[in-house]
């Protein structure tokens, strides 16, 4: 059973957070905030397996708890769940250690997916969110750590296979997992497992840190 809680201001989103979560016979959901602080206090007394997050909420918004949170304890994990699809919202979230990011007009099986896939030590992030963060560092967004650390002292391929090199191509290039897989006649599914072993080779945990080891070792100048 995956022990869940939920912080959102909104009793009504949190209900109906709840009873989606609640449809999956593996997952309960032990508590619920409705500020950052509740949650945060909450968090002391009785920790969850993955906490789930809005970001917009009184006394301390959800990047703050994930901050705080991630901060003391870094085995918890916690999923970003918001109306909001602004980059910077979306990047900060990753700098502070966030697990996942969601939309709330996620459906319920990708929701119930990314909660099972946190729970079980891995990052989840929707097609849409991870395209959104490819193009706004392709763009010109600040990458912590620019300037001082070389850029492509280190070409080495990590072992990754050539459909690893492949994917990795197109993610770096901001093409979401849906149209990688629709690319390589692939599902979804699938590329979601190549990304995952693409992270684990080049030792990052998010797709903020992918692009910013492609950046700074030059490992686009391989693909």
């Amino acid at each position: 059973m995956i022990k869940v809680a939920l912080a959102d201001d909104h009793e009504i989103v949190r209900h109906g957070i709840k009873m989606v979560l609640e449809d999956d016979p593996e997952i309960q959901v032990i508590w619920e905030a409705s500020d950052g602080q509740e949650a945060v206090e909450k968090m002391d007394s009785d920790a969850p397996d993955v906490l789930v997050v809005d970001i917009r909420m009184p006394l301390m918004t959800g990047l703050e708890v994930t901050h705080q949170l991630k901060k003391s304890n870094k085995e918890v994990k916690i999923i970003v769940l918001t109306m909001h699809d602004d980059s910077e919202y979306i990047v900060k979230a990753l700098e502070y250690g966030a697990d996942g990011y969601l939309l709330k007009d996620t459906n319920k099986a990708e929701f119930n997916k990314a909660v099972h896939m946190v729970n079980n030590g891995q990052k989840y992030f929707s097609g849409d969110i991870s395209t959104t963060i490819v193009d706004f560092y392709r763009n010109g967004g600040p990458r912590p750590g620019t300037g001082s650390e070389p850029s492509g002292s280190n070409s080495e391929d990590y072992q990754l296979t050539k459909r690893e090199k492949q994917i990795l191509k197109l993610i770096y290039e901001g093409v979401s997992n849906k149209d990688v897989a629709e690319t390589l006649g692939k599902s979804v599914r699938t590329i979601e497992t190549h990304r995952f072993n693409i992270m684990k080779k080049l030792e990052v945990n998010n797709i903020t840190e992918l692009l910013k080891k492609v950046e700074r070792e030059g490992l686009d100048k391989m693909l």
